[in-house]
């Protein structure tokens, strides 16, 4: 009776499994398109369009930086008018132009909190904000530029950031594709957990192995919490069970149409392995 409670069992979790696998699109992607261009021949249109790429994928920036609360919502704001007021509120002391302004938000988050968008308990004196130039998203200068002069654009205003030079030029299949183009924004799917780890940004927002941030729970040990079935409803199902301490819509909603089957069963492997 024991042996076929047992087997029973593994049916049903088989079954459970393969649900949450028939949910994800099961299509494979080809590689994206590589396109060449000359090191430091990227004009400043080719910048403001690598930034918006940048905001909206590797940068993270709309994580927070959207309609939900957590940080000024910069897509839906009038930049010039918010610009203006940060550089105009005596709490900011840094240099007085938007692009450093834009700057140190990036490098010092916490140098200058604009109100209401601080850390609980802090009294708005620290900023959840991560630093972009290191881990989990480690921008580079080129690519912090690139995003300023995105925002700078936004705004109305004539970029200021340099142009890169010969040796700091982008990647060529990022940095010369333009806004839109089909062929460089389908991304090859994730052949490794820390690559699917990695695609889906976690480490922005979930302390994996002590990068320290703290937007969202820290995972490690997860697998002993939650099990493989736990962990994947939360990616699937971000709100059906709230964290304590935490909101809900903080984490994005979408994974299911995002992710394919088999990267879903990848970051499930890589946390249900990850110790305290």
């Amino acid at each position: 009776m024991t042996f076929l409670k047992v087997i029973v069992f593994s049916v049903a979790v088989l079954l459970v499994y393969t649900g949450f696998a028939n949910v994800l699109p099961q299509v494979q992607s080809d590689p994206p398109k590589e396109e060449v261009i000359e090191a430091g021949s990227l004009d400043m249109a080719g910048m403001i369009a690598y930034g918006e790429k940048l905001f909206s994928g590797e940068g993270t920036c709309t994580l927070c930086h959207n309609d939900l609360g957590r940080a000024p919502d910069l897509l839906n704001l009038d930049l010039a008018e918010e610009f203006a007021l940060r550089l105009e509120d005596p709490k900011y002391t840094g240099e007085k132009t938007v692009e450093a302004y834009i700057r140190e938000s990036m490098l010092q988050p916490s140098a200058y909190v604009v109100a209401g968008f601080g850390k609980k308990g802090s009294n708005d004196s620290e900023s959840p904000m991560p630093v972009v130039n290191a881990p989990p998203i480690e921008l580079n200068e080129v690519q912090m530029n690139a995003i300023i002069a995105f925002l700078q654009d936004r705004a109305g205003i004539v970029p200021t950031v340099p142009l890169p030079s010969a040796d700091q030029a982008p990647p060529a299949d990022t940095a010369s594709a333009s806004p839109g183009d089909a062929a460089a924004d389908v991304e090859p799917p994730a052949t490794t957990g820390a690559e699917a780890i990695d695609k889906y940004f976690c480490a922005a927002c979930h302390d994996l192995e002590g990068s320290q941030a703290d937007t969202g729970p820290d995972l490690r040990g997860v697998g002993q919490r939650l099990g493989r079935g736990g962990i994947m409803e939360a990616i699937l199902l971000p709100n059906a069970t709230i964290a304590q301490g935490y909101e809900p819509d903080i984490m994005p909603q979408d994974f299911a149409e995002q992710m394919q089957a088999g990267e879903l069963l990848l970051i499930v492997d890589y946390l249900m392995a990850l110790e305290n």
